[in-house]
């Protein structure tokens, strides 16, 4: 049977267009919104996985000082005032989870200490552990929890991940926020492909959370 070689050209640049596509996803995914000097920066929380295999920077300048954003990263959590994303993000990862939060509730705001926990999931589940808070500049959380129920027994599955966000005050009241995420999997196959698939999402959750973030501050500055 004799192949069109019209069908073959264009099943090989919609590959081109695909694999293209996703290398730009790839890159956003560990570099969206940061600079080359913030990616090189040293953050506390680095420490805590020298050997990190996966390393990605996000970075936004919000229209609000440091401590206003800062209320804001109280309230983070699972059942409390979820992570700022849209409401299809939210339904397309956390499907159980409430929307994310469009007001800053005192019920919900806290004073967050190192060993304070921040849920990711229903009890029991994903959590991370505050290593370090020091208002309103740096929040490092900690995380063994993010990998499914039983493949730690079933693959020797593990997951050691670090979240550090940074509030910097710029010029006209604003702050620069950079958020780091590093960590190590294992095994080695996992690893490959938490990097393949994660990471892309990491731009898609990161970016929503900034733009969650900015405009809700710029409500609660004219309310």
């Amino acid at each position: 049977m004799r192949r069109n070689p019209t069908t073959f050209v264009g099943l090989a640049g919609s590959a081109v267009a695909v694999l293209g596509a996703y290398g730009v996803m790839h890159r956003l995914g560990r570099t969206s919104g940061s600079t080359r000097q913030e990616r090189a920066r040293a953050l506390p929380g680095d420490e805590l996985i020298p050997s990190a295999t996966f390393v990605t920077n996000h970075a936004a300048t919000l229209p609000a000082p440091p401590e206003q954003v800062w209320s804001w990263l109280t309230q983070l959590g699972w059942h409390r005032g979820g992570w700022y994303t849209p409401r299809w993000v939210d339904l397309l990862l956390f499907p159980g989870n409430w929307p994310s939060a469009d007001r800053l509730d005192p019920d919900l705001m806290r004073d967050l200490r190192p060993g304070d926990t921040i849920p990711d999931g229903p009890p029991g589940t994903a959590e991370f552990v505050v290593e370090l808070a020091e208002r309103p500049r740096v929040l490092v959380l900690h995380s063994r929890t993010h990998i499914p129920p039983g493949w730690d027994e079933r693959f020797g599955a593990a997951l050691d991940w670090v979240w550090t966000f940074t509030l910097d005050p710029v010029d006209l009241g604003s702050t620069r926020m950079l958020v780091r995420n590093r960590g190590a999997v294992e095994p080695g196959w996992l690893d490959l492909g938490y990097r393949a698939a994660i990471t892309p999402a990491d731009h898609i959750m990161t970016r929503g959370m900034f733009r969650g973030l900015e405009r809700r501050v710029r409500q609660a500055a004219t309310s």
